[in-house]
């Protein structure tokens, strides 16, 4: 963490086709070594596959999915006295989106049974948008965490 400057937030462009910030968002996290079009070939085509199956708008079904998975609370530890303490802190609504995604990606990653990375990113949003799904349960493990320390709140400083 710098001392002096704070560290500039870099915004990132809508993307062409639903004019979402938050789709760029998950397009960059799926995204590897660079390869940008196919990461927006695998995200597009898992839209497409939820307004297949769902029949509703996509950007709303992801929008919800979202909503659904973002975390409150998280802990963090705090060395007070020569323990260390896992003290529950409120998480800023930018990295609850960012958490979010990357959640949905990476539980999307660990899909079995799907194949392809489109199959599996829909898989997962539809499951967040239900409210099951590995995201939902990495939410609710840490929102547990958090109450099971939530003795240790009053050293959060």
């Amino acid at each position: 963490m710098p001392r002096r400057n704070s560290a500039v937030k870099k915004d990132v462009l809508p993307d062409p086709i639903y004019k979402s910030k938050v789709v760029t968002k998950l397009v960059n996290q799926v995204m590897e070594s660079g390869k940008k079009g196919l990461a927006q070939r695998i995200v597009y085509g898992a839209f497409d596959t939820i307004k297949e199956k769902l029949e509703q708008e996509p950007l709303d079904v992801f929008l919800t999915a979202l909503e659904n998975v973002k975390p409150v609370l998280e802990t963090k530890s705090r060395r007070v006295g020569g323990a260390t303490y896992q003290v529950p802190m409120e998480i800023r609504p930018e990295r609850r989106q960012t958490l979010a995604i990357r959640w949905i990606v990476a539980f999307a990653r660990k899909r079995t049974g799907e194949r392809g990375m489109q199959a599996k990113l829909a898989g997962e949003i539809m499951d967040a948008f239900n409210s099951t799904g590995g995201a939902i349960k990495k939410r609710d493990e840490m929102h547990r965490m958090a109450e099971a320390n939530k003795a240790f709140a009053h050293f959060k400083w």
